[in-house]
């Protein structure tokens, strides 16, 4: 049961964290915001290291250096087709395989989920997708497009390798593969960035995203802690559900709407969360 509530927290900071952190994107550089928000991850990691050094291993800190570039990779690709208009796209079709991909790690090496933890998974799936929809266009026709589509496949993938190799982290380890987490991301968003010539260096407002990086830095490691004391299948999943917290964050403080669509995936991921535990 610890295990399932480290992976509910961590998707509950995921929330607030990505609810900041398009507050922040409306006022800033959408890749200045993701630097910014990287360099508080790396904040947090390091403060959570204080408290707990642990004895990583060499093998550890290389999986928090490759689960990095997962995260940037993942960063860099969500926050392009976001700042290009495409998050009916790029959200669902990257919250999706973020999830799919740790979880068909986790079975290839082993894992096993009871019936009822497999049927909480499925049912999960789907609910994030539904969960991460937007409301049809203004031409009734859902902003889909090719290129939203690459999108949210990279950054899935990206997402996926962050967990699937976050969830190899011993136990014991401590926090310290988190700050190279932190620190690689950082350096890939940079170095796509510069790829596609557009501007990274935080300043203004962009530093508003530390915040949001903060929470993130929390969110990750809630995930770690619940990955190492449970499935990494079933943690994945849990943590993945985080666009519910945002939806209802922007609903209770921004007075948003929650669209049908949304409700509906809100209802599952309710439902996934109860068949887990059951499980």
């Amino acid at each position: 049961m610890i295990a399932i509530i480290l992976a509910l927290s961590g998707a509950a900071a995921y929330g607030v964290s990505d609810f900041f952190g398009g507050i922040v994107g409306r006022r800033a550089t959408p890749w200045a915001v993701a630097a910014a928000g990287g360099l508080g991850g790396a904040l947090a990691s390091v403060a959570l290291t204080a408290l707990d050094p642990g004895h990583p291993a060499a093998i550890d800190l290389a999986w928090g250096a490759v689960a990095g570039i997962g995260n940037g990779i993942g960063t860099a690709f969500l926050y392009r087709g976001l700042s290009s208009g495409r998050m009916g796209v790029v959200a669902p079709v990257s919250g999706v395989l973020a999830a799919i991909v740790p979880i068909a790690v986790a079975v290839a090496t082993g894992e096993r989920p009871g019936p009822l933890v497999w049927l909480g998974i499925v049912s999960a799936v789907p609910a994030i997708w539904l969960v991460a929809q937007e409301p049809m266009s203004d031409s009734g026709h859902p902003a889909t497009t090719a290129s939203g589509t690459r999108d949210g496949i990279l950054a899935g993938l990206g997402f996926g390798g962050l967990f699937a190799c976050l969830g190899q982290v011993a136990d014991g380890a401590g926090f310290s593969p988190l700050v190279l987490n932190q620190l690689v991301g950082v350096l890939v968003v940079a170095l796509a960035a510069t790829a596609l010539r557009t501007t990274w260096v935080p300043r203004g407002p962009a530093w508003g995203g530390i915040l949001a990086g903060l929470l993130g830095g929390v969110a990750t490691a809630a995930f770690v802690l619940a990955a190492q004391r449970g499935l990494l299948s079933v943690s994945t999943v849990l943590t993945s559900l985080y666009p519910a917290f945002t939806i209802m964050l922007a609903a209770l403080v921004l007075h948003e709407r929650v669209h049908g669509i949304q409700a509906w995936g809100m209802a599952l991921c309710g439902a996934a969360v109860v068949l887990v535990a059951l499980g």
